[in-house]
């Protein structure tokens, strides 16, 4: 487990509106409320990525990406098509932030074959935008989510529309106590403004933010922008055995969770391991 940071007996207090930009003021809370964590649960809330985390992002994508390497001349690398996604994927996200995510991935679909040298029919590229309900959860999510629910209050930060994820939180089977798209918010991660929103919504709850630990799988998207908002994090490393990152774009700086499991069921089983040890 990495070292914990001092923390200041007072902190930013986060006020997000959909309408408005972001904007901070500082409250004072106690040297208590302060105290820093250092076990899995001392923590009240649990944020989670979905795309990666929960559920089987690359595998989806793959599937699409197929799609696309039939459209060309010659049989193109599975992982060279999915690492020249991420980076177009990321481009979108960061040049029209309140697109919807099925046209985000539209978009990226035709930039990732233009690299390659393959025209991606609109409709080609709209069939695997929309094919976001489809993609798999992880085997061991919904169980995972199911025991955690049991201790913590759950929050998904997710880079999507409401419409797809309400077709993955179907295959999840669990009652988040929040949920924060990129739709909500405008942005997609990593850009601050979701974690901003993130923030926000923990303090709306009551709960103080040193007892909030963000769950992900993406270094890019999640861990490094969780890091910039004074966040404790757990990697959940799906991808432990592959080389490369896959889907999503090498991080911009180093980042070191607090935690790392190859698994959610890895990570349910280290909580109950806490409990137990308490009894």
């Amino acid at each position: 487990m990495g070292q914990y940071t001092n923390v200041a007996p007072s902190c930013v207090a986060w006020q997000f509106s959909l309408d408005t930009p972001v904007r901070a003021t500082v409250r004072t809370i106690t040297l208590r409320e302060w105290k820093k964590p250092v076990r899995l649960t001392d923590f009240a809330v649990l944020s989670f990525d979905c795309y990666g985390t929960l559920i089987d992002w690359e595998q989806g994508l793959r599937r699409g990406l197929e799609r696309l390497s039939r459209h060309g001349d010659q049989q193109l690398d599975a992982d060279a098509l999915l690492a020249t996604y991420a980076i177009a994927e990321a481009q979108a996200e960061r040049e029209a932030p309140r697109l919807p995510y099925p046209a985000i991935i539209g978009r990226s679909i035709v930039a990732t074959g233009a690299t390659h040298g393959v025209h991606v029919p609109a409709s080609l590229a709209a069939e695997i935008g929309a094919s976001v309900p489809e993609w798999p959860a992880f085997p061991d999510s919904a169980d995972a989510l199911e025991r955690l629910s049991r201790r913590f209050k759950l929050i998904v930060l997710s880079n999507v529309d409401r419409a797809s994820f309400a077709a993955s939180n179907a295959q999840l089977e669990v009652a988040f106590d929040a949920i924060l798209t990129a739709e909500e918010i405008g942005s997609y991660k990593p850009d601050p403004r979701n974690f901003a929103a993130l923030l926000a919504q923990v303090e709306t709850m009551g709960i103080a933010p040193n007892r909030l630990l963000h769950v992900a799988q993406s270094l890019f998207h999640d861990h490094v922008p969780a890091k910039g908002a004074g966040l404790a994090t757990v990697w959940i490393d799906r991808r432990q055995r592959l080389p490369g990152y896959g889907a999503t774009p090498v991080p911009t700086q180093n980042v070191e969770a607090d935690w790392v499991f190859a698994s959610m069921a890895a990570f349910v089983d280290a909580v109950d391991e806490e409990v137990q040890a308490d009894r």
